[in-house]
């Protein structure tokens, strides 16, 4: 993982634990010259790099939690396969559908209701994942194993429309499965056992499951009871379900059984249907620091591409400053106002923060993305999270 450094003075020894203040200073002098003629992200990359190589005296001075920024940069998120402008077309449509399936529904009865903005948060982690990492059964591949969000459900059947899976008689058939024209309303592969892998619309029920699906079918490998072909085992949760005691309560297994091929997908959408729901530095610590402190390798998509550049121009530190200072409330606000708004009330924090978005019209700060919608960084995450290899004995 990425970490940083970070000096209140040249000459700060406050810490009673440090037995060597000039050598510590030394090193702190040598990562900021380092951030001073390379750049900040190239000293991110050069401690991150130490700390992810496989040998146990980095292992014992990682931290659990870092910076507000990507654990990815930007060389490793500048290639994705495929046509994206095809691909953003493919999602657009997807969406409309799926915002069109629950709408309809509504207009035969208005208690049917539906999940729009859970999908909509989430479009395209499915997308990517759909259209260049996840494998269906084969000669070659085992398959993988998908545990979806359960509200993103009206997503998924509008991408199986898109595809010509599902006929429009049974998208306008959404929750009225009744005679058994219609699609249920949540993953039931009992009543659609060609579609759905494993119910899991339960808020906690779902990580849990997929922990130990992945933790047995791994130990039946070892045990040479069977030997499954390769595939993975994904996990969607969004923030509020993986707050559930039962989404926390056994990723301790994944890390001591070294589960590489078990991924979390937390999408940090900012809805719950009760209670604080926050998606800021601080959460992002403690959800980290949780599946870190587990024995899990955890990759963070904050920030989409276009912010790749401003960070590597921010020798002052300060927009890695503003970006964990900011609010949960500053951050929604200034999505439903415009590029203007942004500049004055997020960049115009700092001196040195406005100064960097000065040549930037207010289009194009207005088209400054957060990751989990940036196709680029999502395809980086999930290619850096399928090659990983846990080397820990």
């Amino acid at each position: 993982m990425p970490a940083t450094t970070t000096s209140r003075g040249d000459h700060d020894h406050g810490c009673p634990c440090d037995l060597d203040p000039t050598e510590t200073q030394e090193w702190v002098d040598s990562i900021k010259a380092l951030a001073h003629h390379r750049g900040p992200e190239r000293a991110r990359f050069v401690l991150g790099e130490w700390s992810r190589r496989p040998n146990r005296s980095a292992r014992e001075f990682q931290t659990v939690t870092t910076p507000y920024v990507n654990t990815i940069g930007r060389p490793a998120s500048s290639r994705c396969f495929g046509n994206r402008e095809i691909e953003h077309k493919i999602r657009s449509a997807i969406r409309w559908n799926s915002v069109a399936t629950i709408l309809r529904a509504n207009k035969e009865s208005s208690e049917l209701g539906g999940h729009i903005a859970s999908f909509q948060s989430a479009a395209t982690l499915y997308d990517v994942g759909f259209e260049h990492f996840w494998h269906a059964p084969s000669a070659t591949h085992g398959g993988d194993l998908i545990y979806i969000q359960g509200h993103s459900a009206p997503g998924i059947y509008a991408r199986a429309f898109v595809e010509g899976r599902l006929t429009e008689a049974q998208m306008l058939g959404f929750r009225q499965e009744v005679g058994g024209k219609g699609r249920p309303p949540i993953h039931n592969p009992w009543l659609m056992p060609e579609f759905w892998q494993f119910p899991t619309v339960s808020m906690g029920l779902g990580p849990i499951t997929a922990i130990y699906q992945r933790a047995s079918s791994s130990t039946c490998r070892v045990a040479a009871w069977r030997r499954p072909r390769a595939g993975t085992c994904g996990r969607f949760s969004a923030t509020a379900s993986a707050n559930e005691p039962e989404s926390l309560g056994a990723i301790s297994l994944g890390g001591r059984e070294h589960l590489d091929n078990l991924i979390f997908v937390i999408n940090c959408n900012l809805q719950r249907l009760d209670g604080r729901c926050a998606a800021t530095a601080r959460s992002f610590r403690s959800w980290k620091a949780y599946f870190r402190g587990a024995g899990w390798n955890v990759i963070k998509v904050i920030w989409g591409s276009g912010w790749d550049a401003l960070l590597a121009k921010d020798a002052s530190g300060m927009l890695v400053k503003r970006m964990e200072n900011a609010s949960t409330a500053s951050t929604r606000t200034s999505r439903s106002k415009n590029g203007a708004y942004v500049r004055e009330h997020f960049f115009g924090k700092y001196p040195e923060t406005k100064s960097l978005v000065a040549d930037m019209s207010d289009d194009e700060i207005w088209a400054l993305t957060r990751g989990g919608h940036d196709p680029v960084k999502v395809y980086a995450a999930y290619d850096a999270a399928v090659k990983h290899v846990d080397n820990r004995p």
